[in-house]
């Protein structure tokens, strides 16, 4: 198939889906490179950094489980050009992508709590911590949140890369069902 233009019947993702993806992609695109320049600010900002960033994380948790819920309800739409490997890279990049953004906020969380602090959700509500202080497990809590953000970074990255092929090589309509 090679349009331009998506067709007036062209069967499209529930407008709920719809926006909660582009509301993660926002929400993505403020704490990843936020995170990724954290440990570089100084003293003085790294508070305002790490509010931005454990508070948009936590926002992305819930975004997230809504997202998945409305997955579960609404099926993606059809998508007959697509070729039985394109159908599974797809399906593998946005369930790895659901997984590692759930997991991720969790680990943050935790991480968080075990270096011995609480979570200051936007500076107006404090959230209770499931563990204590724990100077030995933060290091390693740190570790997989820092890994799996990279991880998330090469997801979203395949993701972008899909957008290309489909958009401006092949030119099919792909894009056009998220719109």
């Amino acid at each position: 198939m090679n349009t331009t233009l998506p067709p007036a019947d062209l069967p499209a993702y529930a407008s709920g889906i719809r926006v909660l993806h582009w509301l993660i992609a926002l929400l993505v695109l403020i704490v990843l490179p936020v995170g990724i320049v954290i440990k570089f600010v100084k003293d003085d900002a790294s508070s305002t950094f790490y509010l931005i960033h454990e508070s948009f994380g936590f926002l992305i948790l819930w975004v997230m489980l809504a997202r998945l819920a409305c997955r579960l309800i609404w099926p993606p739409p059809p998508a007959p050009w697509l070729s039985p490997f394109e159908r599974g890279l797809s399906k593998t990049v946005h369930w790895l992508l659901y997984a590692a953004l759930i997991a991720q906020p969790v680990l943050g969380f935790l991480m968080t709590n075990a270096y011995g602090f609480p979570l200051e959700w936007f500076g107006l509500v404090t959230i209770p911590s499931p563990l204590g202080k724990d100077p030995d497990l933060a290091p390693a809590l740190a570790q997989a949140h820092v890994l799996l953000g990279w991880a998330i970074l090469v997801l979203f990255l395949l993701h972008m890369a899909g957008v290309v092929h489909h958009h401006l090589l092949r030119r099919d309509p792909t894009l056009y069902r998220i719109l």
